[in-house]
């Protein structure tokens, strides 16, 4: 039988230096899962350049496993101050380019098995396709308020009568009866969204908080939208940041979110309530300047941690 997840080489960095482990034998808090592949539009989607993010963040991270009872100014202290860091990486999804379907169905399982376990998924895509693939897994372990951040609406219900693409992933998650309620957050520009995408995800009761209202109102707008005490998902795709600070990102524009406004959301959720899981898209390694994206990626993930790690949640 193909595992769900298997280490990358021997010689490959794991996440902060972190062990890895077998999903089948997780005993810690936090679990990071790649999930390289998801549901492409064409042949040519099958491999590109998103595919490599996740080896390309742990090895930007691996510097940072040796600093972990350093001070961190982001923090206010080290992140191992409250205890040893109870955090695992259990590898990358395999995919069978003959097999999508089944390729897919085996990322939505290893997230599951990661819930199952009791730990927080942290999923390193892959295309926006594999958003949607992760919560999927969350069905009894709901429900959800989803924070998207990106640039896009991303709520094509299909291209070219493919319905799970990397247009689709905020259409299928408001399909899910354990997603409570979308905020999308960070949208600017045009993308593939048409005006009745709009329409529909409001009239679904989901809300937009668009990245020049973000800066104009600050932090606070978008969290306001999220009950208090509920759980949190994030779904984060790089373009919703700005290109300064993500760069290796397909469909960079200008006017994005600022890191500390994207820590900051990522720690008010935490403060307000329980962030169930994280998943990071759209990072294009073969765009990226000298690996700042993948570094504002682990510098995001650190903060989250040391947010919840601090008694906050």
């Amino acid at each position: 039988m193909r595992p769900l997840a298997r280490p990358p080489d021997a010689a490959a960095a794991s996440f902060l230096s972190a062990p890895f482990a077998p999903l089948e034998a997780l005993e810690v808090q936090f679990a990071v899962l790649g999930i390289p592949h998801g549901i492409p539009y064409a042949v040519r989607n099958i491999a590109p350049s998103v595919c490599d993010a996740p080896r390309a963040i742990r090895e930007r991270s691996a510097r940072f496993g040796r600093m972990l009872a350093h001070h961190d100014f982001d923090l206010g202290g080290a992140l191992l101050e409250p205890g040893p860091l109870r955090l695992a990486d259990c590898g990358d999804v395999p995919a069978d380019p003959y097999d999508l379907p089944g390729s897919a169905q085996r990322a939505t399982a290893a997230v599951r098995r990661i819930l199952e376990r009791g730990a927080m998924p942290i999923v390193l895509g892959g295309d926006d396709s594999t958003t949607a693939l992760a919560l999927r897994a969350f069905e009894g372990h709901g429900p959800l308020h989803v924070l998207q951040i990106d640039a896009h609406l991303d709520y094509r219900d299909e291209v070219d009568g493919i319905r799970e693409g990397y247009s689709s992933p905020m259409r299928r998650a408001a399909e899910m009866p354990w997603v409570r309620r979308i905020v999308h957050c960070g949208q600017r520009g045009a993308g593939s969204a048409r005006p009745a995408d709009l329409r529909d995800s409001l009239a679904r009761g989901n809300a937009v908080v668009t990245a020049r209202e973000l800066r104009a109102r600050g932090v606070e707008r978008a969290l306001a939208e999220f009950p208090p005490g509920e759980r949190y998902y994030v779904a984060f795709d790089c373009d919703g940041m700005d290109p300064s600070v993500m760069p290796g990102t397909s469909a960079p524009l200008p006017g994005g979110l600022q890191f500390y406004e994207a820590v900051d959301l990522l720690v008010g959720l935490a403060r307000r309530g329980r962030v169930a899981g994280i998943n990071f898209a759209e990072h294009y390694p073969s765009l990226d300047v000298n690996g700042i994206t993948a570094l504002a990626i682990v510098r995001l993930i650190v903060n989250l941690l040391g947010a919840i790690l601090g008694g906050r949640q």
